[in-house]
């Protein structure tokens, strides 16, 4: 008695772990996949910031450097900065500019752009939207880059950390 409850035990153990036979016609059910793999990986993170096996994507870098014909009136200049500015949030919200911003302490070298685009023909053509370089007060140096994919997530974390919106 006591060895058929061990094999009838063994028996229902055994099939509870096998998955069942599917006939043909029926659909198998699907498991979802968790979204972390076990060596960290985030597939639908990865899909959403375009990044391909490395973790990594594809951009065009700007360096804005001081251009031939800097505004010299102050109205005009701070007028500028403002379309500039305003230009800049209206890229970050189509999506094709990825980070922005100044740097600190040399003249001449004013700030960086990393847009998500292909080619360094794109990038010219989104700069040239630009009051700052339509003016000559700024030009920009254009380099395609391949950086983290990280970076397409920057803007949406800037959001929630920002207290003043620009």
């Amino acid at each position: 008695m006591r060895n058929l409850f061990l094999l009838l035990s063994s028996v229902l153990i055994l099939s509870a772990c096998n998955p069942p036979v599917i006939e043909s016609g029926e659909q198998e059910a699907s498991i979802p996949k968790p979204p972390i793999d076990e060596n960290g990986f985030d597939e639908e993170l990865a899909a959403k910031l375009g990044a391909d096996d490395y973790g990594m994507h594809q951009y065009v870098i700007a360096f804005l450097k001081t251009g031939p014909t800097p505004e010299k009136d102050s109205l005009k200049a701070a007028q500028l900065q403002e379309a500039h500015m305003a230009n800049i949030g209206r890229l970050a919200e189509e999506g094709t500019l990825a980070l922005a911003g100044p740097f600190l302490g040399d003249p001449s070298l004013r700030g960086l752009y990393v847009f998500d685009v292909k080619t360094v023909e794109e990038a010219q053509a989104l700069t040239a939207s630009d009051p700052m370089i339509q003016s000559g007060h700024l030009v920009m140096e254009l380099y395609p880059w391949y950086g983290s994919a990280a970076v397409m997530g920057i803007n949406e974390v800037h959001q929630k950390i920002s207290k003043i919106k620009m």
